[in-house]
């Protein structure tokens, strides 16, 4: 059964949690937002078009593969807002070949306990997407944030040892 999806806008949130990595490591990284390719796997590429890195405002373009189009997926996206001591950011797409239309994420590090590391979650709203499924969509965001989140504990625990990772 097909439901009216005219004025339905889709909603997400999914976490993932570094267990050796505080959240005053991984927010650095996580702020540094001309450089997301570092840490999200499916991108190729991510530099700073407009702007100062971190600062609202500032506009990124990015470059990957996780979202189907017509060959490689690429976004405008600029920085709305950043919070310190909230740890968090949000960012809005203005200009993409993926077909969202409209979407708004925040993205937050979040303290998980004495010793028990720390946690990321990310919420966007977006359009509905001609030829996506919401679930699947919410379960990219899953499996990219799951990764993102390992590669930047790697990035953290290799800097903590003294190795180059």
């Amino acid at each position: 059964m097909e439901k009216d999806s005219s004025n339905e806008r889709w909603e997400g949130n999914v976490s993932a949690k570094l267990k050796n990595t505080t959240a005053e490591q991984a927010w650095p990284l996580l702020k540094d937002f001309f450089n997301l390719h570092k840490r999200f796997p499916t991108l190729a590429t991510c530099y700073g078009i407009h702007g100062s890195n971190g600062e609202p405002g500032c506009i990124r373009y990015c470059e990957g593969f996780s979202i189907p189009s017509n060959g490689v997926s690429w976004s405008k996206e600029r920085l709305v807002a950043v919070d310190d001591a909230d740890r968090s950011l949000k960012y809005e797409i203005i200009d993409s070949n993926i077909g969202f239309k409209s979407y708004v994420s925040t993205i937050r590090v979040l303290n998980h306990g004495h010793d028990d590391g720390c946690k990321l979650e990310w919420s966007f709203a977006v359009d509905p997407v001609e030829g996506l499924v919401h679930e699947d969509l919410v379960g990219k965001y899953d499996v990219g944030l799951q990764l993102m989140a390992q590669k930047m504990e790697d990035e953290i625990t290799g800097s903590v040892n003294g190795n180059v990772v």
